[in-house]
């Protein structure tokens, strides 16, 4: 069974999805926030479309470690997954991993407007690559 990297934004939720060995995690799509809670039902198609066992969702921690109200926020999230899917949720630091991201497509002179378009979805698929990581060194 796979894992689900989530990074959860105002806007939009980078997807992305683990290998079925749970080594390496791939970039799958941007869903966008919607006010009807539209997108907890994409989440669950793609949950069961790649056969996702558990969700990453980041947690984006103030540098001091602390949890902010975008934390609180993210906390929330997870536990709304938690509650509609039935499936483990857990939630790891994400501290600068969009920073990182932004910081690749720059070295790769991807446009900024093919930046605006995959932000997320990279940034989802740092989250759950190092918690994927994480879990192969224990």
């Amino acid at each position: 069974m796979r894992t689900m990297g989530l990074d959860y934004g105002d806007r939009n939720i980078g997807v992305a999805v683990s290998d079925a060995f749970g080594w390496t995690a791939q970039g799958t799509e941007v869903v966008q926030r919607r006010r009807d809670g539209g997108e907890f039902d994409r989440i669950a198609e793609l949950v069961k479309e790649h056969e996702v066992s558990s969700i990453v969702v980041g947690l984006p921690k103030n540098m001091n470690g602390t949890v902010g109200p975008r934390g609180e926020i993210s906390i929330a999230f997870a536990e709304q997954l938690r509650q509609k899917l039935g499936l483990p949720v857990h939630l790891w630091d994400e501290r600068l991993t969009t920073v990182s991201a932004e910081r690749t497509l720059l070295e790769a002179d991807v446009s900024r407007k093919k930046r605006k378009q995959v932000i997320d979805k990279m940034a989802a698929t740092l989250i759950l690559q190092n918690y994927l990581d994480s879990k192969t060194k224990r």
